[in-house]
């Protein structure tokens, strides 16, 4: 049995809390993001469409989570322009940080330079920037490919998965640490509900991590064992 409050670093500033369900009530949703806050969470990741009720809870940027859009959400599939069109929108609505649905059809069809052309233009509008990656279907290449086209386009950091499909592992994050070679920050996300896969997860090497059971996880690090 791992001892959680032992073992583990201090766990909120690890966390971004995913807030991204469509069918949450407003109530539901302001209800979490104050559980968020309540825990200390460094970051509230959210959609274009909840953007503007959540920053109107959380209040100013001074202070608080961190509040994060994603943008192209949920498969990156639309067309650059629009891309950026959302994350000025995202920003012009108190977006502070951006997690971007790449052009993985791009990847698909080899086409590292149209791939890499969209994640700088959406770093140039200067907010920091993490690339939201399909560990589970990228092969090897392509996730080489996805991996440095996002460092040299200026993003502060990589995720591993889009929260869809298999829990996130920690050979996954392993993988990451590799291709990254401390050049930005790794953030696992997919399926972490449980405070052994947290310890597995920041042992392996994140630096964050996307759940959206971060005040849960939180509660059971206090709660006494037995």
């Amino acid at each position: 049995m791992v001892d959680h409050a032992k073992d583990l670093p201090d766990l909120p500033p690890l966390l971004d809390q995913a807030i991204l369900d469509p069918l949450l009530p407003r109530d539901t949703l302001l209800e979490l993001c104050d559980a968020g806050r309540q825990e200390h969470v460094r970051a509230i990741s959210t959609s274009l469409t909840q953007l503007p009720l959540l920053r109107d809870r959380l209040g100013g940027t001074d202070g608080g989570p961190v509040l994060i859009a994603v943008v192209g959400f949920p498969f990156g599939a639309i067309p650059v322009t629009l891309k950026k069109a959302e994350a000025e929108w995202a920003a012009a609505h108190g977006a502070q940080e951006l997690d971007v649905f790449p052009d993985f059809q791009a990847l698909a069809n080899n086409d590292a330079g149209q791939f890499a052309e969209e994640l700088a233009l959406l770093c140039d509008l200067g907010l920091p920037l993490r690339v939201i990656l399909d560990m589970a279907r990228l092969n090897e290449e392509q996730l080489a490919l996805a991996v440095e086209a996002a460092i040299d386009a200026g993003a502060v950091g990589v995720q591993s998965g889009n929260g869809f499909g298999p829990a996130c592992h920690p050979d996954q994050i392993r993988q990451l640490k590799g291709l990254c070679r401390n050049r930005c920050a790794i953030k696992a996300a997919g399926g972490i509900h449980q405070l052994d896969l947290v310890l597995d997860l920041v042992e392996a090497g994140a630096d964050l991590l996307g759940t959206s059971s971060a005040p849960q996880l939180l509660h059971s690090l206090r709660r006494p064992a037995g």
